[in-house]
C-alpha cells in the first residue's frame, strides 16, 4: 500500500467496476464481485492487490500473490490459480487507470494558513516569506525553509537542514544536515508512460524520495519519487546544479554528480561513485562501488566496481582512448595526411 502520509486510498473496488473502467474483460464472470484495495507491481502485490503482466513477465506473474491481474490474451495461461484475470490489449494502461482511481496524492493545501495547523515544527525552525508547510509535515530543530518554498503533506525534514528559495518537496523523507539549493524539485512524479488506444498515458508514481543525512542537492536539480519502490540518495552524496535522478534510482553513499548528469529510472549506484558533467546513464544499469564515469559519457550497460569509463557508448577509459586515437589516425590516413592536425591530439 502506498505511504498514507502522502497518498489517499479509495479501495476497496470490485473487479467488475474496474473492468468497466478499463474496458477489460473478466476471464471468469464469477470474479466480478471480488474486491481489491490497492494497485502494485507483480513482486509487491498481495491478496488485496491488482497488478498487470505482459508476455515478458510470464515468470513473475506465475510467482505473484496478486489477487487480480490485467493481462493480454497471450499471457492468460500463465496466471496462477486464485488470480482473477482481466483481459485487455493494453495491460499497463489499464493498471495505470486503476492505480489512479485507487490512490490519489494528498493535496498540498486545504487551508489559508502558510503553515498547516497539523504540521509539526521543532524549536528554532525558520520559515521564509511565502513558504507553505503542508498538513502532517514534520521539520526538525534548526532547519531553515527559504522564501516561497513548498513542503508537501506528510514530508519529514530532519534537523539543521538548509532549504533554499522556491524549492518544492513532496512525497519525501529528508535526513539531517541536508542542503537543497534554490529551485530544486524533490519527489515529483517520475517518467512513467503506458501505451493505450488513446495514445500514451501517465502511470501513477506511488513511491517516495528518501534523502539521507549530509546530502547536498544543487539548484534546479530534480530527484523523482519512485514508481513504487523508493528513490534513495545515499548519505553524504553531492548533486550539482541541474542534475536529474529518475524514479527508483538507488544512489550510494558519498557519490558525486557534476552538472547535467542524468540518471535514468531503476539504476543502482554503489558507494563513492563519481560522474563527470553531462554523463548519462541508461535505465536498469548497475554501477559498482568506486567507479568513475567521465564527462559526457553515455553508459548503456553495467560498470564494474572501481573502473573508469568514458565515451558513448561508454566503455573502459583506456579502451575508449585507444579506439578514439585509432579512428583519428585512420581518418588522417584516408585524407592523405591533409587533415588539420587536430587528429594527432586524440
Amino acid at each position: 500500500m502506498p505511504d498514507s502520509r502522502f497518498f489517499e486510498s479509495f479501495g476497496p473496488i470490485s473487479l467488475g467496476r474496474l473492468a468497466e473502467l478499463t474496458s477489460a474483460t473478466l476471464a471468469d464472470a464469477v470474479n466480478a464481485q471480488v474486491h481489491v484495495d490497492t494497485a502494485a507491481p507483480l513482486d509487491r502485490a498481495d491478496r488485496n492487490a491488482i497488478s498487470f503482466a505482459t508476455r515478458q513477465y510470464g515468470a513473475e506473474l506465475a510467482a505473484s500473490q496478486a489477487r487480480a491481474c490485467f493481462v493480454d490474451q497471450r499471457t492468460v495461461a500463465k496466471a496462477p490459480a486464485g488470480c482473477a484475470v482481466l483481459i485487455t490489449d493494453f495491460p499497463q494502461a489499464a493498471y495505470a487507470r486503476v492505480a489512479a482511481a485507487l490512490h490519489h496524492p494528498k493535496p498540498i493545501a486545504r487551508h489559508r494558513h502558510a503553515i498547516d495547523p497539523d504540521a509539526l515544527l521543532e524549536a528554532a525552525v525558520e520559515v521564509g516569506e511565502g513558504a507553505i508547510i503542508g498538513p502532517g509535515a514534520e521539520i526538525g530543530r534548526g532547519t531553515v525553509i527559504g522564501p516561497y518554498s513548498v513542503i508537501g503533506p506528510g514530508v519529514t525534514i530532519g534537523r539543521n537542514c538548509q532549504i533554499g528559495a522556491h524549492v518544492s518537496i513532496g512525497f519525501a523523507m529528508i535526513g539531517d544536515h541536508v542542503r537543497i539549493l534554490s529551485g530544486a524539485r524533490i519527489g515529483e512524479a517520475g517518467f512513467g508512460v503506458a501505451a493505450s488506444r488513446e495514445g500514451p498515458i501517465d502511470v501513477p508514481q506511488l513511491g517516495r524520495a528518501i534523502i539521507q543525512d549530509k546530502v547536498t542537492i544543487g539548484a534546479n536539480a530534480c530527484v523523482d519519487r519512485g514508481a513504487w519502490e523508493d528513490t534513495v540518495i545515499g548519505e553524504g552524496s553531492k548533486l550539482d546544479n541541474l542534475v536529474h535522478v529518475g524514479h527508483n534510482v538507488r544512489l550510494g553513499r558519498n557519490c558525486l554528480l557534476a552538472a547535467y548528469t542524468g540518471i535514468s529510472g531503476s539504476v543502482i549506484v554503489g558507494d563513492n561513485v563519481s560522474f563527470g558533467g553531462r554523463a548519462g546513464i541508461a535505465d536498469h544499469v548497475t554501477i559498482g562501488d568506486g567507479a568513475s564515469i567521465a564527462a559526457a559519457a553515455g553508459v548503456m550497460k553495467d560498470v564494474p566496481a572501481g573502473e573508469v569509463w568514458g565515451g558513448s557508448p561508454a566503455r573502459p577509459l583506456r579502451r575508449w582512448m585507444r579506439e578514439t586515437a585509432w579512428v583519428a589516425r585512420m581518418a588522417h590516413a584516408r585524407s592523405g595526411g591533409k587533415g588539420t592536425g587536430d587528429e594527432d591530439q586524440a
